[in-house]
């Protein structure tokens, strides 16, 4: 028996999200559809987590169980002749039985992408949140600081989230302008659902003036989800690396 680990990119636009649904089509299912075909047999593909209907993801990283001994070519350039334009294999490589890819992360380093400008983007607009009002870098860097470190982000998570703890650790929060591109960059430990678009829209309603950076405290020790930003819609978010 050998587990193959796959490192995947994808352009999530026109997915339900990674995990198979029944309302529409996921990553999992076209990459599991694509690697029955040449298995010859269907084959159950466990990843790293779950991205949301809309997210990309730049280092997703799957695995799956097989006793086929074929090259390990297979798994990557033979898997991109199957997949659709939006997914490819970026590595495949056989790793110990015991491999999992979520039980067995460490961390993870997710991008969020807002375009911070008055004029839309038709180019970025599947990449970016559009945000029109200037936004002030600082303000939004002070108001980061108060995320970093281990703390309940039980007010930073989506209805239905079935995290039994809502404890979650993070290492880093930067914040830097290119041109007009504000990128946020998140390493933490693991991230509750929607956690990282709702600080992201936490912090853009801190650079617009319309939250004070210091309030972020009494927003986490106060649990409340209705007293925190909004959602910050999905396109702008790419999970970048997961770390082992």
């Amino acid at each position: 028996m050998r587990n193959i680990k796959l490192t995947v990119e994808y352009d999530g636009t026109e997915y339900v999200g990674w995990q198979q649904q029944p309302n529409g089509v996921s990553i999992q299912q076209v990459l599991e559809e694509a690697l029955a075909k040449i298995l010859k047999s269907p084959t159950r593909i466990s990843s790293s987590g779950r991205t949301d209907a809309g997210v990309h993801a730049r280092g997703m990283v799957a695995a799956f169980r097989t006793d086929k001994f074929i090259p390990l070519s297979a798994f990557s350039e033979g898997l991109n002749s199957l997949l659709p334009r939006d997914i490819a294999v970026r590595h495949a490589e056989e790793v110990p039985l015991a491999f999992h890819p979520r039980i067995d992360a460490r961390g993870k380093h997710y991008r969020y992408t807002i375009l911070n400008t008055s004029r839309r983007s038709p180019l970025f607009r599947l990449v970016s949140w559009h945000v029109k009002a200037e936004l002030d870098l600082v303000r939004m860097r002070d108001a980061a600081a108060h995320f970093v470190g281990e703390k309940d982000f039980a007010a930073f998570r989506a209805a239905g989230c079935s995290a039994r703890t809502t404890v979650r650790r993070i290492d880093s929060l930067e914040i830097s302008r290119t041109d007009d591109f504000i990128i946020i960059d998140v390493n933490g430990n693991g991230f509750l659902r929607n956690m990282i678009r709702i600080i992201a829209g936490t912090l853009v309603e801190a650079g617009r003036g319309s939250l004070p950076p210091e309030d972020i405290p009494e927003l986490l020790n106060g649990r409340d989800r209705g007293k925190v930003g909004i959602t910050a819609p999905p396109q702008g978010l790419c999970l970048m690396e997961v770390f082992y």
